[in-house]
């Protein structure tokens, strides 16, 4: 799964410090509590733009074409490495019917970036993005990042959404 994303929001980052220190031969677990930094991300968007898939795809790599609707929150862990700091980034997959969304909400508070998508073959949820941004601010803590993913690249042929549209509303934003 192809993704196109444009940050936007130039606020400085916080993070939690972990414990430190990297096992032994560098392999992680989702259990694996030494980290240097762990940030808390939410995924947010409409219904059906495919935060899902693009969760697995990122955390496990791995994918189905099959739709399953998440109900209210659910999460994922990944490990990553920038330079020699070991960052354990807690991702937060979001249900984006509206009859979730003062589940969701209640999440926002602690989370230290979003990704807010939209499908690049579905006006609405493009359209959409705006809601999400004024939910953003007006539930999550003031410096929240926040990354603007155009989702659903491999049906290019489908687009409706252009990139030059993407990076206008990102530019639009901040």
């Amino acid at each position: 799964m192809a993704h196109h994303s444009t940050t936007y929001n130039s606020a400085s980052t916080n993070a939690t410090s972990g414990s430190g220190g990297t096992s032994a031969g560098g392999t992680t677990t989702s259990s694996d509590q030494n980290f240097d930094y762990m940030f808390k991300l939410l995924i947010i968007g409409n219904s059906s733009v495919g935060k899902t898939s693009f969760l697995f795809r990122y955390c496990d790599d791995s994918f189905t074409s099959a739709f399953v609707s998440t109900v209210g929150i659910d999460f994922k862990v990944k490990t990553v490495f920038r330079g020699d700091k070991r960052v354990k980034l807690q991702i937060w997959d979001t249900a984006g019917q509206e009859r979730y969304r003062t589940i969701t909400t209640a999440y926002y508070r602690g989370a230290m970036g979003f990704i807010l998508m939209y499908d690049i073959t579905n006006e609405e949820s493009f359209n959409s993005v705006q809601d999400w941004c004024t939910q953003i601010k007006t539930y999550s803590w003031e410096n929240a990042q926040v990354v603007l993913v155009g989702n659903k690249c491999d049906m290019d042929d489908e687009r409706v959404v252009s990139i030059e549209r993407g990076r206008q509303l990102a530019d639009q934003l901040g």
